[in-house]
């Protein structure tokens, strides 16, 4: 097979995703042809790992990734290995000693740098130029990059540094280009959404940021993910409901609902806080679908800790919800400060039952929307059916609507379709 001149693989969350994107406009800007692929071994003489060096697994893929590049190198597939992201930003020191066969390692940050060894020279595009590898009708839109909060189980700040808001004239000036090339809806994204605008000198907050972006012509939704819960600016609840195209969705992660375990974690909220927070958030937009992230087995969680958490996702009743099992990350606080003295078994055992708690009310939810007409975003299209997703669903991580074939249907735009069927993760329905 003949060489490519550069494959990249994108691993981790859509943040990464953001950077690889970044990445692909330098090296086109700069001649060079660049492909993003899932498989490390292509013929290519360059690979880019964009690596995830967030929890056990997703280090585990990573370093696995690596090893074969690592692997096609040694049979003549690949000339050079250069590695980047969260997973070489966090152990840029130990990595190379271990891991020879790569020739380049460089942080999460100064991917301008992998342009320059590739060509020869700084590469002059725009840092937030991209080249979209999302569905073209659909983008991720980061607004800020790092973490102040410093959670007891969580490396993040380690990696990314300080929090860092980009400026709201750079980021209207980066939507404007993408609604330019046809992109319609934008997941809006950060390692904590909470703190947006805080550090900037004239405090544009999140509330007056999303109010502005939703202004833009050819925004047609806007959806936010990565919310703190403590000190959450309220009023963003208000511009959700005041504008039909900020959708009524949030993604903010919890953790968890007992006060010792919170404590423990270092979350800065208590169960009784996050309770009002949810009501109020409902109360002010109705309609809202909540999608939240809980942890099983962080020290500090018995027995009856997780009954009270359990009892909570019963009762709060989660349109979307995600779960994992602790793992402890070298050098957080937890790793330093708290004993892991949960078996792995009993971890993952609570995890089961919680999510099969959640199974269950997500069919329950699903199955209020037989009879109801959805606007829904056409993703797809497969054998049997078309793919899309409502104002409700982020891309990759929760629910589609499987839509019986017409001939009216395209990729890319969106239609109406009346909910016939449910299941606990897809609705199936026809064109209205």
């Amino acid at each position: 097979m003949k060489k490519r001149n550069v494959n990249i693989v994108s691993l981790g969350c859509s943040k990464n995703l953001v950077d690889t994107e970044r990445l692909l406009s330098m090296l086109a800007n700069s001649g060079i042809k660049a492909e993003v692929t899932d498989n490390s071994a292509l013929p290519a003489e360059t690979v880019v790992i964009n690596t995830c060096g967030f929890i056990g697994d997703a280090k585990e893929e990573s370093i696995n990734t690596i090893l074969e590049a690592a692997e096609a190198k040694a049979d003549g597939l690949i000339d050079r290995i250069m590695v980047m992201g969260c997973l070489s930003e966090r152990y840029r020191k130990e990595l190379p000693a271990e891991m020879p066969e790569v020739d380049v390692w460089t942080g999460k940050f100064d991917w301008p740098s992998i342009v320059s060894e590739i060509t020869g020279k700084h590469p002059g595009a725009s840092p937030y130029e991209r080249v979209i590898t999302t569905p073209r009708h659909h983008a991720y839109l980061k607004i800020a990059e790092g973490c102040n909060r410093f959670c007891a189980f969580c490396a993040i700040p380690l990696i990314t540094g300080r929090y860092h808001s980009r400026t709201p004239e750079e980021i209207e000036s980066e939507i404007r280009s993408l609604t330019s090339r046809g992109v319609k809806e934008f997941n809006v994204i950060a390692q904590d959404l909470t703190s947006y605008g805080r550090d900037l000198p004239n405090k544009v907050l999140l509330p007056e940021l999303i109010d502005r972006l939703s202004d833009i012509d050819g925004v047609e939704w806007l959806r936010l993910h990565y919310a703190y819960p403590a000190d959450f600016p309220m009023e963003t609840m208000d511009v959700m409901a005041r504008k039909p195209n900020v959708c009524n969705y949030l993604d903010i992660a919890l953790q968890h609902i007992s006060d010792p375990v919170l404590k423990n974690m270092r979350r800065h909220i208590d169960g009784q806080q996050t309770r009002e927070l949810i009501a109020e958030m409902r109360s002010r937009v109705p309609d809202l679908h909540l999608r939240t992230t809980l942890m099983t087995g962080f020290p500090g969680e018995g027995d009856e800790e997780f009954e009270e958490l359990l009892e909570f996702v019963k009762e709060t009743r989660f349109e979307r919800m995600g779960a994992f099992a602790y793992c402890e990350e070298d050098d957080t606080f937890a790793a330093k400060n708290l004993r892991d003295a949960t078996p792995q078994e009993v971890k993952q055992e609570r995890l089961d039952r919680l999510m099969a708690a959640q199974e269950e009310i997500s069919l329950a939810i699903q199955e209020q929307k037989i009879g109801q007409t959805l606007r829904v975003m056409v993703d797809r299209e497969e054998p049997d059916f078309f793919v899309g997703r409502t104002e409700w669903d982020s891309p990759e991580v929760d629910p589609e609507v499987l839509i019986r074939k017409t001939d009216a249907l395209k990729v890319g735009t969106f239609t109406n379709v009346k909910i016939e069927e449910a299941l606990p993760f897809e609705l199936i329905g026809s064109p209205a």
